[in-house]
């Protein structure tokens, strides 16, 4: 298996572009509408999409227009970058686009545009690094996983109606993703992925309406991430596989310098990131208003990165689509663009074919960022997306993803069931997996992971050695297998081996969370201290972990960590706070008495340290020197428990 990591920049950031045709130049610099429609097919939008078809008669459609990968976030990146994945590095959601990549919007800010984004699901939130360069950057879903064309087009108008020219607006559309849920009156008419696309096309419509009522001259580009599989080959959605169905997508180009027609030579929807600075004014390089052809290259990794499987790179020459997946398939794309009749025996493959698959560099697992938070990792498994950061096992040997297609429903199916924690349900599927691909790491580890959360030892133990054996020097698998100790409170198993991964991978929060435990166990509570600080630098801890931290501050006398704690999950919860008590004695102990008084007098009688509550208020009224710091006294001391009762005879202040 060919591994070349060097950096190829014609492949990568620049194109295997020929006899490219200088495009004239655009004077003024027109308002430009780039609307990105998710996994959409391009053989759907002809019978589903009639704004769609609408705008290709007045401006250019192009024919083989391909993704760079079928995933969300990379293929959107490869859009605003230029760059295919091999240079930009995001393969998969949930990843972060690195600064050192200018995007378009960037550039197109830089040249005086206004510029706006609104994105339909999780996959394009902000936190991934697309939002660089926009002025406004809405992916405001309301704790939900996506929302609908509808709302989004709505938000985009409002935004719209406030602009003058040149403006920048990006419009991202969700709804043929699954699960495919049409509104009522597309399902009857259509199937439920083409009533999505239906439905989806309708906002589209109103868009281009408006965006075309508010500028003279727009310039106008429609354009799918990646497509989606509906069966074909095995594959129901997307990301696992390279063919037609999720690489080849509908890309139309409308505006001015736009000659109208149809474009048959294939393109990448890279050059969308080309063609915004061409409109722009900033450079006519690789523009898709030009003509000239190029060899197009596309990857899916996804089975590569999380399951050790044949990485796969396509390459498409003309009618000509080669796979390297392991083994070499050929096909005729526009003869056969259900791609039935594999031409590899005897085909005559290019040497410009040959050389893009060959140049083209497969990512090291080993190398790739370990981002994905648990609520990142819910948010995908909802939308049917599987989120690994274990390191696969890699060998020449790999199953290529292709004759592994009965395995991508479970995978899925076990990935959100594993997530949700829901763990007795997943193990079946897990050893189903197991069973057909034993060198599955991610999957041994799961199902290990499972036995342990539900406390099954033995099953626990027995499959973290089976994840030996598949890696025996994996971080992962002995970071887990320090968590399960840790989580059975065996702290002379766990101690030693969390600390060896925390001193591998100091990023890691999961072990860096259990070792803090382990040292609270061991009586170390300074250690512990200072590993939970360590972990509030490195993500907003919840109210409940500030409060414990508060608590542990408190225990060592660290009244200020202890307070900015208590403060900080104070200012979270709001009035659902319940550690008054804590705050006020912290605050007495500072000497910041008026906080202290405002504190105690919050703590309702129905709180089970209301005693404690009344002794506190009552030494914080003396010090104030309060007029009814007597009645306070009575108070504690009528309502004293068997704690406070000692305390309130031996206090000097109440003498």
């Amino acid at each position: 298996m060919r591994r070349r990591l060097v950096f190829i920049p014609a492949l990568l950031a620049l194109a295997c572009s020929r006899g490219e045709t200088p495009q004239a130049p655009i004077a003024p610099r027109p308002s430009i509408l780039l609307v990105t429609l998710d996994t959409t097919r391009a053989d759907v939008v002809a019978g589903y999409a009639p704004a769609l078809n609408a705008l290709a008669k007045r401006g250019r459609r192009f024919t083989q227009a391909y993704a760079t990968t079928p995933q969300t976030l990379p293929s959107h990146t490869s859009m605003l970058t230029g760059m295919y994945p091999a240079g930009h590095g995001v393969h998969e959601n949930a990843r972060h686009v690195a600064a050192r990549h200018p995007l378009a919007t960037e550039r197109l800010r830089e040249a005086g545009y206004r510029t706006a984004a609104f994105v339909s699901a999780f996959p394009l939130a902000r936190r991934f690094g697309l939002a660089r360069g926009f002025d406004a950057y809405d992916d405001e879903l309301q704790n939900r996983v996506e929302r609908p064309a509808t709302e989004t087009t709505e938000r985009a108008l409002a935004w719209l109606q406030q602009q003058s020219g040149p403006v920048f607006l990006w419009v991202h559309y969700f709804e043929p993703h699954a699960p495919y849920a049409p509104p009522p009156r597309f399902s009857v008419k259509y199937d439920p992925y083409e009533g999505e696309v239906a439905a989806m096309d309708e906002q589209l419509g109103r868009l281009l309406q408006a965006f075309e009522q508010r500028f003279a001259q727009p310039a106008i580009l429609v354009v799918a991430d990646h497509g989606e599989g509906l069966g074909d080959h095995g594959e129901l959605q997307h990301g696992n596989l390279v063919y037609q169905s999720t690489m080849h997508v509908p890309l139309v180009l409308s505006g001015p310098g736009v000659t109208p027609g149809v474009h048959h030579a294939p393109v990448s929807t890279r050059r969308v990131f080309h063609t915004l600075l061409d409109w722009a004014g900033i450079s006519s390089e690789q523009s898709l208003r030009g003509t000239g052809s190029e060899v197009v290259v596309g990857e899916a990794m996804i089975p590569f990165l999380q399951f050790g499987w044949q990485p796969q790179v396509m390459a498409i020459e003309g009618a000509r689509k080669v796979i390297n997946a392991g083994a070499i398939e050929v096909y005729d794309v526009v003869a056969d663009p259900k791609e039935t009749r594999d031409l590899a025996q005897g085909a005559d493959i290019s040497r410009a074919l040959r050389q893009a698959l060959r140049d083209y560099p497969v990512p090291s697992p080993a190398t790739q960022p370990s981002t994905v938070s648990d609520e990142d990792r819910r948010q995908l498994a909802a939308l049917g997306y599987i989120a690994s950061e274990v390191q696969p096992v890699v060998r020449q040997d790999a199953p290529r993803p292709r004759d592994m297609v009965q395995l991508f429903e479970p995978l899925e199916q076990a990935s959100g069931l594993f997530v949700e924690e829901r763990y007795a349900a997943a193990i079946p599927l897990l050893e189903k997996i197991l069973a057909a691909d034993p060198y599955n790491l991610v999957t041994a580890l799961r199902l290990a992971v499972a036995h342990s959360a539900l406390g099954h030892n033995e099953q626990a133990l027995a499959a973290f050695r089976k994840a030996q054996s598949l890696s025996p020097e994996s971080p992962d698998v002995r970071a887990y297998l320090a968590m399960h100790y840790a989580r059975a409170g065996d702290v002379a198993n766990a101690a030693p081996l969390l600390e060896r991964v925390v001193a591998e991978s100091p990023e890691r929060l999961p072990a860096l969370e259990a070792l803090a435990t382990v040292r609270e166990q061991q009586g170390r509570l300074a250690d512990a201290l200072t590993i939970r600080q360590q972990i509030q630098t490195m993500k907003t801890l919840s109210p409940a972990e500030l409060v414990h931290v508060g608590r542990l501050a408190m225990e060592l006398g660290r009244t200020e960590v202890a307070l900015d704690a208590f403060q900080r999950a104070r200012q979270q919860q709001g009035s659902a706070f319940q550690h008054d008590v804590d705050l006020g004695v912290l605050y007495l102990a500072a000497r910041r008495y008026p906080e202290a008084r405002d504190a105690l007098d919050r703590v309702p009688a129905t709180h089970p340290a209301y005693p404690m509550a009344l002794f506190k208020r009552a030494q914080v009224s003396v010090l104030l020197n309060e007029p009814d710091r007597a009645a306070r006294i009575a108070a504690a001391r009528a309502k004293a428990d068997a704690t406070t009762r000692a305390l309130i005879a031996r206090e000097e202040l109440f003498r």
